[in-house]
């Protein structure tokens, strides 16, 4: 049982509660897409990271993404279509570059940042969960706090068969990742300031 009272001071009724801090989070959404397949994933999942409050979105191809995109975000979220049961090339060099281009080691600079990933492919069974998976791998190694949404591993889209591209399921699941990632940063980066703010002279 809780009880609560008018001051939390014996009657002093001047008493202020501290003021929580205002969360204000980025969120770096990136991709490599040759049909857009992927690519509209990536704007479905902007759109359900925008829905939350104090939320700043950007998103980009892997192949503009800048050290300060990175270490400037709260969370970054990766797609990559399925390319032999595994990430493109492309995205594959974005994390090789996270070492030898941008210098995350052995820092660990994406330390306790969010990640998430989503994946297109053509068919059912052709590897999107693996390459989901090794997106997380990634970010696991990079000591990133890795959560998932819209599936079990993250969100995807099968983009061939009798309804070719993005359904409005396989949106709606993007969508539910970029909230998911979205609602983990804004409590990940709110404990960080509370953190900080007892720890600071």
């Amino acid at each position: 049982m809780v009880f609560l009272t008018s001051s939390p001071c014996f009657g002093d009724t001047n008493v202020v509660p501290e003021e929580l801090p205002t969360v204000n989070v980025k969120i770096l959404i990136t991709y490599h897409s040759l049909t857009d397949n992927t690519a509209k994933m990536a704007q479905g999942v902007a759109e359900g990271a925008r829905s939350m409050e104090e939320v700043v979105v950007v998103v980009k191809p892997v192949s503009a993404v800048t050290a300060n995109d990175l270490f400037s975000s709260d969370a970054i979220i990766v797609g990559s279509p399925v390319y032999w049961s595994n990430m493109a090339g492309e995205v594959k060099t974005f994390f090789d570059n996270w070492q030898f281009k941008f210098g995350v080691y052995p820092e660990f600079k994406m330390r306790d940042k969010v990640g998430a990933a989503f994946s297109t492919g053509g068919g059912r069974s052709n590897g999107k969960e693996l390459t989901m998976l090794t997106i997380l791998s990634a970010m696991l190694g990079n000591q990133m706090i890795v959560v998932s949404g819209g599936g079990a591993f993250g969100a995807s889209a099968t983009t061939e068969g009798e309804s070719p591209g993005i359904d409005a399921y396989e949106y709606n699941e993007a969508q539910t990742l970029g909230r998911r990632v979205a609602e983990v940063a804004s409590l990940v980066k709110g404990g960080q300031l509370r953190q900080t703010r007892k720890t600071s002279p």
